[in-house]
């Protein structure tokens, strides 16, 4: 009995050592340097990406923008939107109603400013993009309320050469 338990608290502690040594190598991969992010971002780039912060409404770049393209993280270039699934939502930030790169996207609960909502992450790099809100139009009925400053456009004519 002794030896079972034994071996059942060895299989235990060997299983948390890999699973802190796995997060903790996912975690160094997801991360940028910070030295290069604020070498790379301009000052509410990184604020808004790296400091969970957010542009004021009606004056990010892309909230009045409908050309045809993609859109990418501004930090590490990951695919997050297409501009097919843009719409004029009116509330002072690009608005998209779902995303071709659902892998690309991480959801987290933010209870910030005494408010719950899910916050929209980079997969790839953890930069913070935005908000997603259950009021948008058909056929999800979602609204991804994205940051102008946490994206990059990439026109439809570059994509296809």
């Amino acid at each position: 009995m002794k030896v079972k338990k034994s071996k059942i608290l060895l299989i235990s502690i060997s299983f948390l050592f890999i699973l802190k040594l796995l997060t903790f190598t996912i975690y160094a991969q997801n991360t940028m340097d910070n030295d290069s992010l604020k070498s790379k971002l301009n000052e509410l780039q990184y604020y808004v990406t790296q400091q969970k912060g957010t542009e004021h409404p009606f004056t990010g770049k892309y909230w009045n923008f409908f050309q045809k393209g993609k859109y990418v993280c501004v930090c590490c270039g990951t695919e997050l939107f297409e501009s097919d699934t843009k719409f004029n939502s009116s509330c002072g930030w690009p608005s998209f109603f779902g995303s071709k790169f659902e892998e690309n996207i991480r959801y987290q609960r933010d209870t910030s400013y005494g408010m719950e909502r899910t916050e929209v992450l980079c997969k790839k790099c953890g930069a913070h993009l935005g908000h997603v809100f259950n009021d948008g139009p058909k056929p999800t009925g979602i609204r991804f309320c994205i940051n102008s400053a946490s994206l990059k456009f990439i026109p439809l004519d570059s994509i296809n050469k």
